[in-house]
């Protein structure tokens, strides 16, 4: 019996990287952040001094890129041409520009099949923007993760600070508002709740409850 495919959406900052991987071990089923593909495309662009505004030249970039997401020491890394690129990918600089590389049709196209063949014998846990709107139509489970922007930003915060970021709380609120805005409105394939997914919001919620909400979610909603 093939196992579940899980889809879990929402905006920066709601959890869903941290949930999914949670979700992902309790289940012991695959976790796959199509978000960390996308900044590996946006760190390939930057190290290459791509602007994103050329499609062009990141279409090309992106068909050549040989992007993979295996696990070590229980913890799931992503390397760009072989080369393993986990932290680089998290910095500041890299999440301004992601939301632009994730807007252009051809690095979407490249890695929206990659994402689908990743998930097609079930047992996967993927999180993103348009997963269960676009990616994984046909899900078992949607769960559309949301947070306030204050708390979001605390928790970027908190994040980057642990880094040794230096970081200003203000700028981040402004900073998640705009890509808020920028993936909303974006004409292909916009961040969204699918009409058949489930709302939870995090702001108030541990991640053991958020957890338990999507484990509670998935064995109402999944009949093997």
């Amino acid at each position: 019996m093939k196992a579940s495919i899980i889809a879990i959406d929402g905006p920066a900052g709601a959890g869903k990287s941290t949930v999914a991987k949670f979700v992902a071990k309790r289940l012991n089923y695959v976790y796959i952040d199509t978000g960390a593909m996308y900044r590996a495309v946006a760190w390939a662009a930057q190290d290459k001094n791509i602007s994103p505004a050329n499609e062009d030249a990141m279409a090309e970039l992106t068909r050549t890129l040989s992007i993979q997401l295996y696990y070590r020491d229980g913890q799931q890394r992503i390397t760009v041409d072989g080369r393993d690129v986990s932290e680089e990918i998290r910095t500041p600089d890299i999440s301004r520009i992601v939301s632009a590389v994730s807007a252009i049709p051809a690095v979407r196209n490249a890695l929206l099949d990659l994402q689908r063949q990743m998930a097609r014998a079930g047992g996967v846990v993927m999180d993103g923007r348009d997963i269960g709107t676009c990616v994984l139509p046909n899900a078992d489970v949607k769960i559309f993760l949301i947070a306030s922007i204050d708390e979001r930003a605390r928790r970027r915060c908190l994040e980057l600070q642990e880094k040794g970021f230096v970081t200003d709380l203000e700028q981040l609120k402004q900073e998640i508002a705009l890509r808020d805005k920028m993936d909303s409105e974006r004409e292909l394939a916009p961040l969204r709740q699918a009409d058949d997914a489930t709302l939870i919001d995090t702001s108030d919620m541990t991640i053991e409850q958020a957890v338990d909400a999507i484990i509670t979610e998935h064995e109402k909603r999944y009949r093997p």
